[in-house]
């Protein structure tokens, strides 16, 4: 499938959600909410048809997303669940999806977000134990001592980043245990930041 413009992103994107709602538009809807002349929602919707985004189908209401679309685009509802992350001692974090797990949207519809199952208790002091689920935020930038994950060696981790002008420290929080904070040189080929964490729950 061809990628589209910004403009016709943003029209497929309100055709969706209003068939979500199973309230087709018409074209002079579209128009209306876009601003836009009708004939230019029409070459607009021609466009989405020939990059295979939406079918052609008879009718004055009676778009429809092309079946291809619709297989690439429509997921289980919820995050998904990535691989395992190691708040000991870090263990590989395998990039694919085991399962969709439903947030009821208390972290936020973020784009991109992915959750990991965390193993390891070095982060207990700060409330994510062992067998917990983080919720990760893609980011490659973060603030100093908020808590994130990184990949270490192919390996992924959480702990609590600090970016320093020569390395970045990865802290653990877990004083009983005596973890050891990681200080790792700034632009090795070794770590790479790949999200902050913002949520964490337990299956009950």
């Amino acid at each position: 499938m061809e990628p589209l413009t910004e403009k016709q992103q943003k029209v497929l994107r309100y055709i969706e959600s209003r068939l979500e709602k199973n309230e087709p538009p018409s074209q002079r809807e579209i128009a209306r909410h876009f601003r836009l002349a009708q004939n230019a929602v029409f070459q607009l919707i021609t466009y989405l048809r020939k990059k295979g985004y939406m079918e052609t189908s008879p009718g004055h209401r009676a778009l429809r997303l092309s079946k291809e679309y619709l297989r690439r685009v429509r997921r289980p509802k919820g995050l998904p669940l990535v691989g395992t992350v190691a708040a000991g001692r870090p263990i590989l974090a395998e990039e694919n999806i085991e399962e969709y797990l439903d947030t009821g949207g208390i972290f936020g519809p973020v784009t991109g977000s992915f959750i990991l199952k965390v193993a390891g208790d070095s982060m207990v002091d700060a409330g994510i134990m062992d067998g917990d689920f983080v919720v990760v935020e893609p980011t490659s930038e973060i603030g100093n001592g908020r808590i994130g994950v990184v990949l270490l060696n192919d390996e992924a981790t959480v702990k609590k980043i600090y970016v320093r002008r020569k390395d970045i420290v990865l802290e653990p929080a877990n004083k009983a245990a005596e973890y050891k904070t990681m200080y790792i040189r700034k632009g090795s080929d070794n770590i790479r930041i790949i999200g902050k964490v913002t949520g964490c729950f337990r299956k009950l």
